[in-house]
């Protein structure tokens, strides 16, 4: 059978702003993280690429924000890789290391006349608005705008590799999870004179509203992809109900002649690891995966309404 091909986000618009010549420092700089890095911080300029194209940013702004995203995390070079790439939870120890590459990417970028434009994306791309992240704790005033756009990519890629997506079927748990990051701390909700950085939460509401944008095209995208392969499901089950069709005439043939032109025939539509003796189960394999498939269509467009049920 043949195997899906279904890559979690959509394509990029990238190759629109030409960012290939753009970004081709950043790219080789990149090659120095482990592979799971320098995945996540493509996946992260792919997403604040298509936010700043629903924020209705212009190009050299969208450029700069696609080419931070590709650059936030190189501070990662500095970490161990036995807490970089440590399955379970980080100890409090090991947390405050891994809390340094926000520093340590920064002065990378710094020293580097061609990364120091993109220095803070390093640095703030943890700060929150309301003051609670590391490693300055500023609030929303002193966060630029790109930064704050970088923030919610990075955390939106990390949780759907966190929790392994391999579809978007229950995306829109993750995004209810962000969206209490724009609300205020519930210990705070019921007092009153709040100070101003007691009132916003910790990542820009309207920037998320975007991500919800760019999660339903890529949920739209998969969707596409699961059609395709539905397609490729009903042409082999009919490929393989003809078989068993001529099947059933050749051992109900009389005629030698007869059994030979229909296995003549099933010899033809059989494919490679297919044969007389296991077709059957093969044609039922496609049947199952076919309603899997179209269950899952069913629960992508479900996520779909669901997500554009949210309110920020």
């Amino acid at each position: 059978m043949k195997d899906e091909q279904f890559d979690f986000y959509s394509p990029t618009n990238l190759k629109s702003y030409n960012l290939e010549q753009t970004m081709k420092y950043q790219i080789e700089v990149l090659g120095q993280l482990d592979m799971f890095t320098r995945r996540h911080s493509e996946n992260v300029a792919n997403l604040c690429c298509r936010i700043c194209e629903y924020l209705h940013m212009g190009t050299k702004f969208t450029v700069f924000c696609t080419i931070c995203g590709f650059v936030h995390d190189l501070g990662k070079l500095f970490i161990p890789a036995e807490i970089l790439n440590k399955p379970g939870k980080l100890t409090d120890e090991e947390f405050e290391i891994m809390k340094t590459h926000t520093t340590h990417g920064y002065n990378m970028c710094m020293k580097d006349l061609k990364l120091r434009p993109y220095a803070l994306a390093a640095l703030d791309h943890h700060e929150m608005l309301n003051g609670s992240g590391y490693p300055n704790g500023i609030t929303k005033k002193d966060i630029p705008y790109y930064v704050q756009i970088v923030t919610i990519a990075d955390e939106y890629d990390a949780i759907v590799t966190k929790r392994q997506y391999k579809t978007h079927v229950n995306i829109s748990a993750t995004l209810k999870d962000l969206i209490k990051d724009t609300q205020p701390d519930p210990k705070f909700m019921a007092l009153d004179f709040l100070t101003e950085k007691e009132k916003v939460g910790k990542i820009n509401g309207k920037i998320l509203k975007q991500l919800f944008k760019v999660v339903i095209d890529d949920t739209n995208y998969e969707i596409s992809c699961v059609l395709q392969y539905v397609d490729y499901l009903r042409d082999q089950i009919k490929r393989l109900e003809l078989i068993k069709k001529y099947y059933t005439k050749m051992n109900e043939a009389t005629k030698e002649k007869t059994k030979v032109y229909y296995k003549e025939g099933i010899r033809l539509l059989l494919q490679s690891g297919e044969s007389i003796e296991n077709f059957e189960q093969v044609l039922e394999e496609y049947k199952s995966a076919l309603i899997l498939r179209n269950k899952r269509i069913d629960d992508l467009y479900n996520e779909i309404r669901i997500i554009k049920k949210l309110k920020v």
